[in-house]
């Protein structure tokens, strides 16, 4: 009898891997297998040595840089072999001159580290502050580590992030959407509410990437033009049609940064901020309604949808479609789209599902102690969301061929 073959596990390919690989290449002479696995054996204990120093520094009370009048001071390093899930490596351990320094994250008798593979990181990644970390470690190893010690090892990531902010972005990208969530954020002892703007873009080859993530409280024109020029400079030379609620200035922005772009008004957030002050009573009929304007085959029966809305809600909830009216220029764009295209620009699921994750966060923490902590957290949420992005958007080929022909001459054939 023959045996059963075991199912192959497939490695998706994603971007940021993509990316990550590029960078081994260049840093590293890689030829064969055995020089990617002594590659990440390196990175791992760069890794390990710089959450040590992060230690040190707590141990010490002041950090390398800076000048102490302490008799206990930094004393070189100790070379120390142990087991990764790498293989044998070796690391490089921060000495003292007292000899009082007891590493955590690799205790001095510790010969196996197999199972430390960024789990500080991790946790801080699913939301955890960083009293709740310090509390799990303390409950899982038994050791007791400062809130400030997580702190300066989640600050090591700063780096990274700003590599990843200033990453060369696509040239093209048929679909941007901008969307915010708001957090509350403690500055100078006083708890501010600041935006963090997320733009996600579709690429050509119709799949999810997030372009960028700024915090910030101050939407203006002037604002929304920085924002779109350094995409400009990180290599973005053409948008379809970007897609956002009315923030402030984001219209005079688009007109300036990318004067061929169609901005779209995010159907999502015209129903929402439509139905805001509708009570529960009305609300399901009203939103029935809301779906015969921009379920309609085409503008003009949209137009004469949104007529019959106003007349019927408006004596009942004055000025309710005000808005329907205001921006119908930046609405009726949708309407010359088939309805596969019109799922892709407004449902926003792609974004919605995204911010579910960003939200979380809010769960977690009720006030972030800094917009630098907030940041730190919203970028490693984004990689925990975006790992399972490796399928292109639902019949992304027909929506490329519409948008081909709809936009000639500016997508790749």
């Amino acid at each position: 009898m023959a045996r059963e073959k075991k199912p192959v596990h497939k490695v998706q390919m994603t971007e940021g891997k993509r990316n990550i690989i590029h960078q081994l290449l260049e840093e590293y002479d890689i030829q064969s297998a055995e020089d990617i696995q002594e590659a990440l054996k390196d990175l791992l204990g760069g890794t390990i040595k710089e959450m040590m120093e992060a230690e040190m520094d707590d141990h010490l009370g002041y950090e390398k840089s800076q000048r102490s009048d302490s008799d206990d001071y930094r004393n070189g390093y100790k070379t120390k072999r142990v087991n990764s899930s790498y293989g044998a490596m070796e690391i490089e351990v921060p000495q003292d001159r007292r000899s009082s320094f007891e590493p955590k994250v690799v205790q001095k008798r510790q010969k196996d580290i197999s199972d430390i593979d960024s789990k500080i990181i991790s946790m801080y990644a699913k939301g955890m502050t960083t009293r709740q970390i310090s509390e799990t470690i303390e409950d899982i190893y038994g050791f007791d580590v400062s809130e400030g010690f997580i702190s300066d090892v989640t600050d090591k990531l700063l780096p990274q992030i700003e590599d990843w902010q200033n990453r060369p972005l696509d040239e093209i990208y048929p679909i941007i959407y901008i969307d915010a969530i708001h957090y509350s954020v403690r500055d100078n002892g006083i708890i501010r509410k600041l935006a963090a703007y997320v733009i996600l873009g579709i690429n050509t080859e119709g799949k999810k990437e997030v372009l960028s993530i700024n915090v910030g409280d101050n939407e203006s024109a002037k604002y929304w033009l920085s924002v779109l020029n350094e995409l400009k400079n990180r290599g973005v030379r053409d948008i379809l049609i970007l897609c956002a609620d009315g923030l402030t200035g984001i219209k005079e922005a688009i007109a300036a940064a990318f004067p061929k772009t169609e901005y779209q008004r995010c159907i999502v957030h015209q129903v929402r901020n439509t139905l805001k002050y509708v009570p529960d009573k009305d609300r399901k009929a009203f939103a029935t309604d809301l779906k015969t304007i921009y379920h309609a085959s085409d503008e003009s029966k949209a137009r004469e949808a949104l007529d019959r809305v106003n007349e019927k809600w408006s004596p009942k909830y004055p000025n309710s479609m005000k808005r329907w009216y205001d921006n119908w220029d930046a609405v009726s764009p949708i309407f010359k789209f088939s309805t596969v295209v019109r799922k892709v620009i407004y449902t926003t699921n792609s974004i919605e599902s995204l911010n579910a994750t960003y939200r979380k966060l809010n769960r977690q923490r009720s006030v972030f102690p800094s917009d630098t902590a907030l940041l730190k957290a919203l970028y490693l949420s984004t990689f925990e969301a975006t790992k399972k992005w490796t399928t292109t958007i639902r019949n992304w080929a027909q929506v490329y061929g519409e948008l081909s022909i709809m936009y000639e001459g500016r997508l790749p054939e």
